[in-house]
């Protein structure tokens, strides 16, 4: 795979520092910047991360919350401007990278393994 130093150079300007280290199984919350019309409000959308994409600028996160008996899942990017801030609730202890099996699982079983910190 061929790399050129060029883009490394035109992403390191895009990167976003001070994001808080978070893992899969964690809980967090997502202060996420929205537009509507003329004007702007910061909604908070709070979850389990389900699965982390790290491709540089290009890095995502998923994260999966369940609002009135439906599992709503939201794919973030890691450094848009868009993000506020990420707050880590809780840890949460998993040994899975992808957490697809939430999805198929409801109410308690759908729980997430707190770590003892």
């Amino acid at each position: 795979m061929l790399t050129y130093p060029i883009i490394g150079k035109i992403e390191a300007t895009q990167t976003r520092e001070g994001m808080p280290e978070f893992r899969v199984g964690d809980t967090v919350r997502v202060h996420y910047r929205i537009v509507e019309g003329e004007k702007e409000r910061v909604q908070v959308f709070q979850g389990v991360v389900l699965k982390r994409h790290r491709a540089g600028v290009r890095s995502t996160f998923t994260v999966r919350k369940v609002s009135f008996n439906v599992g709503v899942e939201r794919v973030f990017l890691v450094h848009t401007p868009r993000i506020e801030k990420v707050e880590v609730v809780s840890r949460g202890v998993v040994r899975r990278a992808r957490l697809f099996y939430l999805r198929g699982l409801a109410g308690k079983a759908a729980r997430v393994r707190d770590a003892k910190d």
